[in-house]
């Protein structure tokens, strides 16, 4: 695996074409790898050195900037209206795990997202963070440069601060969400 791919990716077909928005494009010669099985809404622009793994969806006027470093979105997850993934220069780049909600208005720049994690409306994770598998960040909250969150972990407030260790419930609400927008997936396919 290449040192730019990150944990979470995965090989999938160019399927760019199924798209004919001008909202998906390529920059300096990368183009955008989206299976057939995601849904990317006609507002959401997604840029370069990006990749959805299979049954992905990316929502309302979101944005996915690939031109300085790559983004990778695994498998199931979900980047909900209005989010920016952005990487930093030459330093890092977004990947998300699979199943990874990423609510209304998130802001994740050169961050790392793990496997079944829940990321809140409105937060930030900045450069180097790093958000291990099972985790909920609270709505609003600011996640700084370099933190490292703990698989399983709640965090919330701003800056960010460990809560609590998560339980069961809440590893099932961290996949209803996930569920929730699978279907919703579907049936937005569906109206294609």
């Amino acid at each position: 695996m290449a040192a730019n791919e990150g944990p979470y990716v995965q090989d999938a077909p160019v399927l760019c074409s199924i798209f004919p928005s001008t909202m998906i494009r390529s920059y300096k010669g990368t183009t955008p790898t989206i299976p057939q099985s995601c849904y990317v809404d006609d507002s959401a622009q997604i840029i370069g050195d990006v990749i959805l793994g299979e049954h992905a969806s990316i929502w309302m006027n979101a944005v996915l900037r690939g031109d300085v470093h790559s983004i990778r979105v695994g498998a199931h997850s979900n980047v909900q209206d209005g989010s920016v993934l952005h990487g930093m220069k030459e330093q890092y780049g977004v990947f998300l795990g699979e199943y990874v909600t990423v609510g209304h208005t998130v802001t994740l720049h050169g961050c790392t997202i793990e496997d079944r994690c829940l990321i809140g409306m409105g937060s930030i994770i900045l450069n180097g963070a790093h958000i291990g598998a099972g985790s909920i960040i609270a709505a609003g909250t600011l996640i700084p440069e370099k933190t490292i969150v703990e698989p399983g972990s709640l965090w919330m407030g701003s800056p960010g601060k460990f809560r609590r260790k998560l339980e069961e419930k809440d590893q099932e609400t961290i996949m209803r969400y996930a569920r929730n927008y699978l279907e919703y997936k579907e049936s937005y396919l569906r109206e294609k």
